[in-house]
Order: C-alpha cells, then structure tokens, then sequence
C-alpha cells in the first residue's frame, strides 16, 4: 500500500535503540511515504530534528508534554524556538493537556499549552496536541490561542460535539491503532466527519493496532490503521492512504522523500 502517512511517532524512544534503522527501512518498504517524528521534551525534540536531519523520510516536531510541563521555562522556550527554525521541523507539539495522569498541575500545564501555542503562532507553525480527560478546557484554550494555526489532535477520544468544535476550529483528528479494539464510538466519529478532517498515526511505540495489539508498536502498522478505517467507511483503502495523505501534507508541508 503506497502513499501512506503516519502523521505520530515517537522513533527516538529507548525501545527503538537496537533496531531503529530496521524500523525505518520497514516502514519505507510497506509503503510509508514520511514519518513525522514527535518531541515530547527538550531531548526528544533534539532526537526528533537530528533523525530527520538524517532520514528523508521523516520530519520533526519539537515540544514539551503535558506530562513535563513543570519543565518548561525561559530557557527551554528558547531552545524550542531554535529547534523550531529547522527546515525538517513541520510544527510544534506534542503540547495539551492531560487530567488522566495529572503528572503536572493542571494551572502549569495550561500555561504550557499557550505559551507553546504562541511559540507556534511565532514560527508560523502547525501544533500537534495531546489531549486526555481534558477536552473541553483545551478546546477552549484552543479557541482562544489557537486562532488560524491549525494541526492535529493526537489519538481523538473526546466525543462528536467536541469533534465538530475541533473541525469548526481549523484542526484535524489523529486516528490510530485504538480505532481497532472494538473502538465503536470513534468508528462512529469518523463516519460522521469528512475523510479529509482525518489524519493516520501510530504513536510507536504505543497502541498498535490489531493484530499486534500488546506488541511494541512501528510506523509500518500504519497499514493496518488505514485497512480498519477503510473498512468502518466501506471504501478503499487506497482511497483512505491518498486523502490522509493529502491532508498531512496541507497541514505539516514538506513531507515525503526528498
């Protein structure tokens, strides 16, 4: 299946170390035209701009997690804004909110979010954004900071209302491996959306897709990602690969081989 995007991953993880290059070259030969690597602190934005300095294939986000959002101060901005001039990075995430794990305070990670929105706003950059348990406080903080930027929400779990609010504020939904466990209200969400308000991911090495639920997730199920959807939208997965595809491209730009 050629043409496929996957729109999240995490390669520069430590359960990637031994073989990331295989994993790479996995993807490619399964038809992943580009990866878009995705920082979630200071390191794993530097990790994320040097694989795709060195891989055509991939490009990079830099950012600081809602988890890590005690971290985030003048400097660490600073150094983002740097990394965020690279020609290879395509926008600035993965930021948001999450109240499941409450890792940080929930009043800091809000100041996170808009201070990494405005960062977005600065470099002219797309935003990838995390959210869990908290959609409603980031569509709000969405709407409010947000305003003409656009990007991605990362591994869509909020419900249709929300969904509709998202779309109606210039952002598409991610939709990974989780729509493949028996994932009916998403299924739901996707038939009642346009294609084109949909992006594919994998979030490696997490949530593979069935059939290697359990395992430790790669790009290269993203086919399996596309495969499902097709299925719960009853058209081809050709079809699926070449409007996602379409739609990554208008949001992060430059993606594919060059």
């Amino acid at each position: 299946m050629a043409g496929l995007i996957d729109t999240h991953t995490h390669l520069s993880l430590r359960q990637f170390r031994r073989d990331r290059e295989e994993v790479i070259a996995r993807a490619i030969d399964g038809g992943v035209e580009a990866m878009v690597e995705v920082g979630v602190d200071v390191a794993t934005s530097r990790k994320a701009v040097e694989l795709a300095e060195s891989h055509r294939h991939v490009r990079a986000t830099v950012g600081v997690h809602p988890h890590d959002a005690r971290e985030l101060n003048g400097d660490v901005l600073d150094e983002l804004g740097t990394l965020a001039d690279n020609e290879r990075t395509v926008a600035i995430g993965e930021i948001g909110l999450d109240y499941h794990r409450d890792l940080s305070p929930r009043p800091v990670q809000r100041r996170a979010f808009a201070q990494q929105i405005a960062l977005a706003q600065t470099h002219g950059l797309p935003i990838v954004v995390h959210v869990r348990k908290a959609h409603r406080e980031a569509l709000e903080i969405l709407a409010r900071e947000a305003c003409g930027i656009g990007g991605v929400l990362h591994c869509w779990s909020g419900d249709m209302a929300q969904a509709r609010r998202a779309l109606d504020l210039g952002f598409q939904l991610g939709v990974g491996g989780s729509i493949t466990y028996d994932g009916r209200r998403l299924a739901e969400i996707v038939r009642r959306i346009p294609l084109t308000s949909i992006v594919l991911e994998t979030d490696a090495p997490y949530l593979a897709p069935v059939p290697h639920r359990g395992e430790r997730n790669e790009p290269a199920y993203v086919q399996y990602v596309a495969s499902h959807l097709a299925q719960v939208l009853g058209i081809d997965v050709e079809e699926i690969a070449a409007t996602t595809g379409r739609t990554a491209r208008q949001i992060f730009g430059g993606l594919g081989p060059e």
